[in-house]
């Protein structure tokens, strides 16, 4: 588990929008990706429908900048995402500052 404001901690916002005409594909695959947070030092913090079902926002912490790098790298990841061809969600992610204390 990653402690808040540890150092070197990344802390990204992900905008997912689901193809218009694969919603339920794109939330499965959503599904999917975000299981495999854990094995490179991430985790979900918050994952947050739009209220019309066709974006979600999701707030993920990494322990680290190279396993932010390590999850985009997958393998099991680009599988899915490659699999998924076009009902694939388009992604904008934003790297943001931690609103809560750093630790001294």
């Amino acid at each position: 588990m990653i402690a808040p404001g540890e150092a070197g901690s990344l802390l990204l916002v992900a905008i997912v929008d689901f193809a218009p005409t694969h919603p339920a594909e794109g939330k499965r695959y959503e599904d999917a990706v975000l299981a495999l947070l854990p094995r490179h030092g991430g985790a979900l913090e918050q994952r947050l429908p739009s209220t019309d079902a066709t974006s979600e926002v999701h707030v993920i912490r990494f322990d680290s900048r190279a396993g932010y790098e390590s999850f985009m790298q997958d393998p099991d990841r680009q599988s899915l995402r490659t699999t998924l061809g076009d009902a694939a969600p388009t992604t904008r992610v934003i790297e943001v500052a931690d609103p809560r204390p750093h630790a001294a």
